[in-house]
C-alpha cells in the first residue's frame, strides 16, 4: 500500500486543496514506481485498467480539466491526449514507466501554473456539467486520483503478492 502521512494538516483552504491534490498525485505515481515494464502493463481486470494505464489516464484528466476546461485551450492545443474513457488508459508499446511518470508530472506542473491564475471561486463552463469553479475542479481531481491510487494499490498488491 502506498499511503503516506499527510504533511500539511492546517492552513488556508486553497493551500489545503492544493496539497491534498499533490499528495494524491504522488500516491498515484507511487503505485507504478518500482514496477517492471511487464508488471506495470499487467491487466488483472476486464477493463483496460493497468497500473501504468491509470497514470496515463490521470495525465489525460489533468489536461482536460486544467488545460481545456479551466485554461480554455481547445483540446487539439493541449500538450497530449484529451480523449476520456477507455482510450485514456492506453499506453503504446514504446512508452516506458519513466516516460508515463514524466508525462503525468509535466501535465500536473502545467495544471499548477494554469490554476495559479485563478481564484477558487472563478468559474468556467464545462461542456456537460455547466458552470464549475476551480474549487470544484480541485475536489473532483483529488477525489478521482485518490480512487485511482486505491485501484493502483490493489493491482500492485496482486502483481507483487499473487495469491497462491
Amino acid at each position: 500500500m502506498t499511503w503516506s502521512i499527510p504533511l500539511t494538516t492546517t492552513g488556508a483552504e486553497r493551500h489545503l486543496l492544493e496539497t491534498a491534490l499533490d499528495r494524491n498525485r504522488a500516491e498515484l505515481i507511487n503505485t507504478v514506481r518500482g514496477l517492471t515494464e511487464a508488471e506495470a502493463r499487467r491487466r488483472l481486470v476486464t477493463s483496460p485498467t493497468t497500473p501504468i494505464g491509470l497514470l496515463k489516464h490521470a495525465a489525460v484528466a489533468e489536461r482536460i480539466w486544467f488545460q481545456h476546461v479551466l485554461g480554455g485551450l481547445p483540446k487539439h492545443e493541449c500538450d497530449g491526449g484529451t480523449t476520456a474513457g477507455d482510450t485514456s488508459f492506453v499506453v503504446v508499446d514504446d512508452e516506458t514507466v519513466p516516460d508515463v511518470i514524466a508525462e503525468f508530472e509535466r501535465a500536473s506542473e502545467r495544471s499548477r501554473r494554469i490554476a495559479a491564475a485563478f481564484d477558487l471561486d472563478d468559474t468556467t463552463t464545462h461542456p456537460d456539467l455547466g458552470e464549475v469553479n476551480l474549487r470544484f475542479i480541485y475536489l473532483l481531481i483529488a477525489e478521482d486520483f485518490a480512487r485511482h491510487a486505491g485501484h493502483g494499490d490493489i493491482l500492485r498488491e496482486q502483481i507483487k503478492n499473487p495469491a497462491g
